[in-house]
């Protein structure tokens, strides 16, 4: 039964792969090869296979070469992308920094003229009050006079009726009259002349009113300028320092426990005749813009204490963020750029670190105000020493490849009392102010 199907099998092979000879010939002999057709059937089978395989793999490097092309293309883009975005960040950041600077211009003007309205009213005061002792001396001596007048007007009517009186020598009596009425003349006199001056105080003294409202009208309108440039200028570092996810007034309270003085140069100001703070509306309403005004130079010192800003200020490109990579939480964002690229602290605060540290390779630590913390990794170079204090702007290294790095750049963090945050918060709040 085996054996008939064998032949069955073998006939039906021989009507498709019918035997052949292969005759191999030298120059003594020839010989052949018999190709039976089960040999046939698997040399045809090894072939169809190796044939199938080739076309299958050589599809699959074509997909795997068309695929690798549309990543990188998209790559491309991304890479466009994130470049127009930082281009489009910078130059809101020059932007920003103009404002700023405009801003510092427009509160030292005004500062100054707060200053110079402080000594205008100082020395109208003074004026006033000189005015007023003045009056008051003219009136007390024109009522000195009028007395004296009265007096010699019944001396002399004293002395006309003595010359009705028996016994009075006539020459004697008229010698008195006419000194008494020489004294009259002259007290008349002095008496016009004190009314002259009392008029002339007094119109000095409406001349002194009428400065004074048209002062208080124009300190009103500088007040009113000052007020609406101040809520200008700290509303944008108000929401800078939220959309980082800070508290403002935990940093101003931070600042000025740290702080000399009472926050700044500015002093209330002082008006008083009598030595004691004054509380008019003016001076209340000039020491409001005083503590504003010193409550922006709190501000400025905050914001040099926190990473606000880039730590490459040369062109370089964004390649990584903070998100998961590889399955991975990747903690900060990579900027790349040639080895050798400086690196500069982003925020006044004392290096705690800087030194190898595994993957990160040489590493640079830096402790700020309000727990915050910066790392600088795989650097090329380390330009700064454990404790010493930097300020924003200080270069503290240079980019490089070491540690666990594919090609040169800056690994960047930062970190919240040991928790990391993404830095492009803190570097798009600063985008607006700095």
């Amino acid at each position: 039964m085996t054996s008939q199907v064998m032949q069955r099998v073998h006939a039906a092979l021989e009507r498709r792969f019918p035997e052949r000879r292969l005759f191999l010939k030298s120059e003594d002999h020839t010989r052949f090869i018999r190709l039976k057709p089960a040999t046939q059937l698997v040399a045809w089978t090894g072939s169809t296979i190796f044939v199938g395989w080739t076309t299958v793999a050589t599809a699959i490097l074509l997909m795997d070469s068309i695929g690798a092309g549309n990543f990188r293309a998209q790559a491309e883009r991304d890479k466009m992308i994130y470049e127009d975005r930082l281009n489009a960040l910078s130059a809101e950041r020059d932007l920003r920094a103009e404002e700023a600077v405009a801003a510092q211009d427009r509160f030292a003007a005004a500062l100054q003229q707060v200053s110079s309205m402080q000594s205008e009213l100082l020395a109208s005061e003074e004026r006033r009050r000189e005015l007023e002792t003045g009056l008051g001396v003219v009136h007390d001596t024109l009522r000195q006079a009028m007395t004296d007048r009265q007096e010699a007007r019944e001396q002399l009517a004293a002395l006309t009726a003595q010359t009705d009186a028996p016994g009075v020598d006539p020459d004697e009596l008229t010698g008195t009259i006419d000194f008494v009425t020489q004294a009259l003349a002259e007290t008349a006199a002095e008496r016009d002349s004190l009314e002259a001056k009392a008029e002339s105080a007094a119109e000095r003294a409406s001349d002194l009113d009428l400065e004074l409202r048209l002062m208080d009208e124009r300190n009103d309108e500088i007040f009113a300028q000052l007020e609406d440039a101040l809520t200008i200028s700290v509303e944008p570092l108000d929401n800078m320092f939220r959309s980082a996810g800070l508290d403002p007034d935990d940093l101003i309270d931070e600042v000025q426990k740290g702080y000399g003085g009472q926050g700044g140069p500015l002093t209330p100001i002082q008006m008083s005749t009598m030595g004691a703070p004054s509380q008019d509306d003016a001076t209340l309403r000039a020491n409001r813009i005083l503590d504003e005004l010193d409550r922006i130079n709190l501000y400025r010192i905050a914001v040099d204490r926190v990473p606000l800003s880039l730590p490459l200020h040369d062109a370089f490109r964004y390649t990584s963020g903070f998100k998961v990579r590889w399955g991975r939480m990747h903690e900060g964002v990579d900027l790349a750029g040639p080895i050798g690229t400086p690196v500069y602290a982003t925020a006044e605060g004392v290096v705690t670190f800087a030194g190898w540290s595994s993957g990160y390779g040489r590493l640079i630590k830096v402790q700020h105000a309000n727990g915050i913390e910066t790392r600088f990794g795989h650097l090329n170079a380390i330009r700064v020493e454990v404790g010493q204090r930097v300020s924003r702007g200080d270069r503290i290294g240079d980019m490089g490849n070491s540690g666990r790095s594919t090609g040169p750049h800056l690994h960047y963090e930062i970190r919240v009392n040991g928790e990391p945050l993404d830095p492009m918060i803190y570097i798009g709040a600063g985008e607006d102010v700095l």
